[in-house]
């Protein structure tokens, strides 16, 4: 009889399919195909085993049948026979070298076959005696990149964390479910994702009930539990088909802004409450507040209260990171932070002029506006508008600016910021342009902090994109000096964008805050491939939240005739 593998199962399955499969150099398209199913299958909050047994797998975009059919060999086998395969021709350890900067499928293939290389405390060996750098194509820098990554742990399996955007569509699908309940009072997310944190490692619910037996029972038993990890009257833990871990806390009523406080976290925020409350004769506990001197203990259900007992102001969830909130909520000084409703337009998105767009220009000017957004600035990568294809473009927006009108879709590129510091479009066509986002998509090992700087320099570039090109789980962000980088973009009046794409979240959150502290304006944007992923702005106003962010501080908060007159 057939199980249902995890999600995360399944994407891991499928990446060391294609890890291994590169570095046996096989066919290209096999191997991003397998990539980019692995990355849908993480990006879905539906069962993929769920799906492909009943054969509507190879339905979703980058699933195909052949794919769909290893997901339900896993299924029924527990294995893939082609990752199994592989893995007899390829050392384990060979695969980890591809988390090594600057080491790809055909380098890692080379020192395995051609140094006899096979554990990364092999690889140190031979960089360390200067082995790597006979190979054709490294040198001597190749070998202090090797072993400064391997100083830092790179190369052993990092612990993967799931996605906010992944995550959090589905715990709230959990308190919705809750909280339908007739036994259920009061039923909130806690921890991580309640925090708007990128990643999580569980979801975390908090509750209230009049039968917290009977709700247990309703947990434990919906449709999307895959497994019961553990069961009480008051507790449980699930897992769900999609391989998340929830557990569910049922609370008196009378304690559940204590537990609601506690599980939300962070640690370093509620060590430092508890010590602060300390100094004035306070013990805090998940359960209440305990006058030292008498033994009172003070419990609370509303979270609120429990801040005001202790002299703060109520600490939005997302500011609970120990970095000075305490003392602002103290002293009056939390900022009134952004909002999903405050922002009118879009400053980043792509359409099917991309190759990897889903939706044509007009769908996502609708889309966008039945969001209640007043503009769209479409930035399609730049090297897919060659040979007068944006020339062409731009006829086609003012094609669908009379049909959305007052709506209004914008001129706008995503340029390359090229390994030389150079825009890889024209400056003649970027005077044309209204909104132009310069990005660095590749040698992220190669200055790009200069390149960076370059750009910003560019009096033609608006904003710079992703900053880090991070992709969470799968790729570092290149190190880059950001107090320079920000201290340029404020005297130029270049804006630095917070990305939304659930994998990128790209500034960081405490880069962001340096970026708004020191006036530069900070665009959310989506990055959106399609109408869909539009929705990816609740995740980069959570970021911005975390990065202590004002609606003045974020660009697109304003009217585009606003947005003009801040332009470089």
């Amino acid at each position: 009889m057939a199980t249902i593998p995890r999600n995360s199962d399944v994407a891991d399955a499928l990446e060391e399919l294609a890890d291994v499969s590169e570095i046996l150099g096989e066919t290209g398209f096999r191997v991003l195909a397998y990539r980019r199913a692995a990355q849908r299958v993480r990006d879905t909050s539906a069962s993929i085993g769920e799906l492909a047994l009943a054969g509507n797998a190879k339905e979703l975009p980058g699933i195909g049948a052949t794919i769909e059919a290893k997901i339900v060999e896993l299924g029924e086998t527990g294995a893939m026979a082609a990752l199994e395969k592989r893995r007899a021709e390829v050392p384990g350890e060979v695969r980890q070298f591809l988390r090594l900067p600057g080491l790809g499928p055909k380098t890692a293939a080379r020192i395995w076959r051609e140094l006899g290389v096979t554990t990364l405390a092999e690889l140190r060996e031979a960089a360390e005696a200067q082995r790597v750098r006979t190979l054709q194509g490294l040198g001597a820098k190749s070998e202090e990149r090797i072993l400064e990554a391997l100083a830092k742990g790179f190369g052993p399996e990092p612990e993967r964390r799931g996605l906010l955007g992944v995550g959090l569509p589905v715990v709230r699908e959990v308190v919705e479910s809750l909280r339908e309940h007739p036994s259920a009072v009061d039923v909130s997310a806690a921890g991580s994702a309640r925090r708007g944190r990128e990643t999580f490692r569980d979801l975390d619910v908090i509750a209230t009930a009049t039968d917290p037996p009977a709700l247990i029972e309703h947990f434990v038993n919906a449709t999307w539990v895959l497994e019961v990890a553990a069961r009480g009257d008051t507790k449980a833990t699930i897992v769900t088909k999609q391989g998340l871990r929830i557990d569910l806390r049922v609370v008196p009523p009378e304690d559940f802004g204590s537990l609601l406080q506690h599980f939300t976290g962070s640690k370093h925020h509620n060590v430092a409450l508890r010590e602060d409350a300390q100094r004035r004769g306070f013990s805090v506990s998940e359960y209440g507040v305990t006058v030292v001197e008498t033994g009172e203990v003070h419990r609370f259900r509303d979270e609120r209260d429990l801040y005001r007992f202790l002299g703060y102001d109520w600490i939005p969830p997302e500011l609970r990171e120990s970095s000075g909130e305490l003392e602002a909520a103290r002293n009056g000084g939390l900022p009134q932070l952004v909002e999903v409703g405050d922002l009118v337009g879009e400053l980043h998105c792509h359409s099917s002029w991309s190759s990897d767009g889903k939706a044509s220009i007009e769908e996502m000017a609708r889309a966008a506006r039945a969001l209640g957004y007043r503009y769209l600035a479409l930035t399609d990568h730049s090297h897919y508008l060659r040979e007068e294809r944006l020339e062409a473009q731009w006829r086609e927006i003012d094609e669908v600016n009379a049909r959305v009108k007052p709506f209004r879709v914008l001129r706008g590129v995503e340029a390359n910021i090229k390994a030389n510091g150079t825009i890889d479009v024209d400056d003649s066509l970027l005077a044309e342009l209204d909104w132009v986002v310069a990005s660095v998509h590749s040698a992220f090992d190669r200055s790009v902090t200069e390149r960076v700087l370059a750009a910003i320099d560019h009096p033609l570039v608006h904003s710079i994109g992703h900053l880090t090109g991070r992709k969470l789980n799968r790729r570092e962000g290149a190190e880059l000096d950001i107090a320079r980088i920000v201290v340029r973009a404020a005297e130029t009046g270049t804006a630095l964008e917070l990305n939304s794409q659930p994998d990128r979240l790209d500034m960081r959150d405490v880069h962001a805050r340096i970026a708004g502290e020191a006036g530069v304006l900070v665009p959310v944007t989506t990055d959106a491939h399609s109408t869909k992923a539009l929705g990816y702005r609740e995740l980069g106003i959570a970021q911005a939240r975390r990065a202590w962010l004002t609606k003045a501080q974020v660009l697109n908060t304003r009217p585009w005739r606003e947005v003009q007159k801040l332009r470089r």
